[in-house]
């Protein structure tokens, strides 16, 4: 094996750094690692990069064993399940280490064995290392526990110095009886009593003494013990950290991909097409996580010149080299936008919440509740509010427009191609909010609208309508200033299966943009949501999206990747493709729903590289450097107590004057939950939902009676009044006060589209119609 020249390590105070050979596994053989040494610990990673974020292994060296093979062969050991067969490119450099790692291994045992008897080291008054952690109360415990042994301990010598009194007036009293010079047997009696009372007094006293040494010895070193604990409870905290920084490496390492560097991930899937390809793969993927198949990619991306459409192309079969001229002007640039006018007059904005009230700790027996609802329809099981989050299905769905900037940027796109890239990460961008929501929205009431007027700060205002109960769907209207409109009708089809919680949303979103009058449509994918009964709640996306441009016929396929514990790829991965209507790649879009998309111009595409699942060989596309379309906004402050809403979420239910009497906002169920009221909620949530039973029931029997009325008097008589067909046929009659239901001219569906007159009739603050839900 040729090796490449290894720079000697540096060392840099405490430091000793440099590439090293490691042994990874008979197929790859020793691949070159960056070996840190700092603190007593030998850390590794793949590439300088990688320190950042991704350790691939660590090792302490004060329980450590290091062994020399030969001239340029090492092995360090912690006697278990760590050990590590390096390699140095020459004896020099093997000797560097060895001399570095025996210092660094002295150092580190004579660390611990100094932190094991340091107690008077530490000050008598440490201050707590972090908020949360219990110091105060542990304090109070050991000298709770301290006062207690001094306690007892004084009660011993109490009562033996009341033993002492008392066996001295006896020994006094047996004195005064043997001085009364009895003779014989009584004598002898009195001579014996006397004996063995001295030695009581003798044993006593000698108890005492102990009791008393003991007493003194333990106020002696209370401080020093107190110092210990207080510094073996630093330490504990020091390990707490310290674990919980390897479990940030450990999503990280689950994240490999994502953290590396677009040349690295494309060597490791060059890599991964046969063995001995060298630093496309790391072992500790290969060993540790992956022991079972997993569904290989669709296809590969690999790094393409960035001049390359300067040169001429060579007349290779397969290859697709066009350019299209709508993407010209792209080369390496980002989507090139128009700016927003810099000189737009500044209105004053209303100022919204960035707080509400925190979750309450209320415990709840789970599987009462769930064993009766195994195979039911979520949306029919009566669920207390313990289950919920203080925001209502319309509001959840308002959500969307958190990443609102991406179709703005897309009304501005002068390629539909370039629109496509921004539509695909708004579609991707929708599940960034659901990552730790485990809680279940509130149902809407029939009829129960949500405005979201942000049309001074964002440019838009939404409207959402609960069109139906049974099954639940939401009507969704959204029209923007710049250039766009949004509209969705969702029908949501859930089942628990007694382990996990599988939520299908139904119903087509179309995107309508005024420029180019380019018509976008998709669908959503399922989401799941995992230990409904044990464990720790988590959720999870997967499926397929197939986002249209109904106008030019271009098409982004998106692949929602599972999760899996045995894949090699990034958790919560998103993978697509833009492609023109004759199927011509132009973009490659890739990254996870929870954190950031990114897209790549698509250079040129062969088949190639390792074969499908199915043996096909895959596509491979040659992209120039990736550029980021959309990253999620980090969670405001304390979003842990309040429900991980994030800074939309929190204003979403602020109560706002003039809005509709059937607005979420104004449901008391739901706002008793907000404030932490959450018996309250309970009584008002049956109270809304019966009183919605009884409407619905009243509405149904009209709707027989219209039947039966518009019937031949002939064919009414008694039995027709109790007929099951009439009973069972579906006499719902409800009409949307907003929305009209026709035929979607694109889709086929039968949906509900906005007729208009909310927002005039808001302006006249008049609402006719509006039905009493609350």
């Amino acid at each position: 094996m040729s090796e490449p020249k290894t720079p000697v390590p540096t060392p840099a105070g405490d430091t000793y750094k440099g590439w090293v050979f490691k042994w990874t596994n008979y197929i790859k053989g020793y691949q070159r690692r960056w070996f840190v040494l700092s603190n007593g610990l030998l850390s590794y990673y793949r590439t300088h990069a990688e320190m950042g974020h991704t350790c691939r292994g660590t090792i302490n060296l004060a329980t450590a064993t290091i062994t020399v093979d030969d001239a340029c062969n090492f092995v360090i050991s912690n006697g278990g399940a760590q050990t590590y067969h390096l390699k140095a490119s020459c004896e020099v450099e093997r000797q560097r280490w060895i001399t570095a790692l025996e210092l660094a291994k002295a150092k580190a045992a004579r660390m611990q064995a100094e932190s094991d008897d340091s107690g008077d080291d530490f000050p008598s008054s440490s201050p707590p290392s972090a908020p949360g952690q219990g110091g105060g109360s542990q304090n109070s415990e050991v000298q709770s526990a301290l006062r207690t042994l001094g306690s007892k301990v004084e009660d011993i010598s109490t009562c033996n110095d009341l033993i002492s009194k008392h066996g001295s007036a006896l020994q006094r009293s047996l004195s005064e009886l043997d001085s009364l010079r009895l003779t014989g047997e009584a004598g002898d009696k009195i001579r014996q009593v006397t004996e063995r009372a001295t030695l009581f007094r003798i044993t006593s006293n000698a108890m005492i003494n102990a009791c008393r040494d003991f007493l003194a010895l333990a106020q002696a070193h209370s401080k020093r013990l107190q110092k210990a604990l207080q510094a073996e409870r630093d330490q504990r905290v020091r390990l707490e950290e310290t674990l919980e920084q390897l479990a940030k490496q450990h999503n990280h390492l689950e994240r490999a991909f994502r953290g590396a560097s677009q040349s690295n991930a494309t060597a490791d899937n060059k890599s991964a097409s046969g063995p001995g390809k060298g630093e496309g793969s790391d072992e500790d993927d290969d060993n540790e996580f992956f022991d079972a198949m997993e569904e290989a990619p669709e296809f590969i991306t690999v790094p393409a010149d960035p001049h390359f459409h300067k040169r001429s192309s060579s007349n290779i079969s397969g290859f697709n080299s066009e350019m299209c001229p709508d993407d010209q002007s792209l080369n390496e640039e980002p989507l090139a936008m128009n700016q927003e006018s810099p000189s737009q007059g500044l209105v004053p904005l209303k100022k919204r919440r960035t707080r509400i009230a925190d979750k309450p700790n209320y415990s709840l027996n789970l599987w009462s509740i769930m064993k009766n609802c195994i195979g039911k329809e979520l949306s029919k099981i009566p669920m207390p509010v313990n289950f919920n989050e203080p925001i209502s299905m319309l509001q959840r769905l308002s959500e969307d427009l958190e990443y609102h900037e991406l179709l703005d940027k897309a009304s501005k796109c002068q390629s539909s191609l370039e629109q496509m890239c921004y539509v695909a990460a708004f579609s991707v961008s929708s599940y960034s909010t659901t990552v730790h929501r485990t809680g279940k929205p509130f149902n809407p009431l029939l009829g129960e609208t949500y405005e979201l007027d942000r049309r001074r700060e964002s440019g838009y205002r939404s409207l959402c309508e609960q069109v139906s109960h049974h099954p639940p769907a939401a009507a969704h209207h959204v029209i923007s200033d710049r250039g766009w409109t949004l509209r969705q009708e969702i029908t949501v089809a859930s089942k628990f299966r007694g382990k996990y919680l599988s939520i299908m949303p139904l119903g087509t979103i179309h995107a309508i943009f005024e420029k180019g009058n380019n018509h976008y449509t998709w669908k959503k994918v399922t989401t799941t949501v995992h230990n409904i009964i044990v464990g720790k709640l988590w959720i999870d996306q997967s499926g397929e999206i197939d986002v249209v441009n109904h106008t030019t016929g271009d098409r982004c396929h998106l692949k929602f990747a599972p999760y899996s514990y045995f894949s090699r790829d990034v958790a919560r991965k998103v993978t697509g493709v833009v492609m023109d209507k004759d199927g011509k790649a132009h973009y490659v879009l890739s990254g996870t729903w929870d954190e950031k998309m990114e897209f790549s111009r698509v250079m040129q595409s062969s088949l190639g590289g390792e074969n499908g699942t199915e043996g096909k060989q895959k596509t491979v596309y040659q992209t120039l450097k990736a550029r980021e379309v959309w990253r999620r906004n980090p969670l405001p402050e304390g979003a842990d107590t309040m429900y991980y809403f994030t800074s939309l979420a929190l204003t979403l239910n602020e109560y706002e004057e003039g809005i509709s009497p059937t607005d979420s906002r104004r449901r008391p169920d739901q706002r008793l939950m907000e404030e932490g009221r959450w018996d309250e909620g309970n009584s008002e949530k049956q109270r809304l939902e019966e009183k919605q039973r009884i409407v619905r029931r009243e509405r149904e029997r009209e709707a027989v009676s219209q039947r039966i009325a518009s019937q031949p008097e002939e064919a009414v008589d008694e039995d027709s009044l109790t007929d099951p067909s009439l009973k069972s046929a579906p006499h719902d009659s409800h009409l949307a006060l907003w929305f009209d239901r026709c035929e979607d001219q694109i889709t086929g569906e039968q949906v509900h589209i906005y007729k208009g007159g909310y927002w005039e009739a808001k302006d006249r603050g008049i609402w006719e119609g509006c039905p009493d839900i609350y």
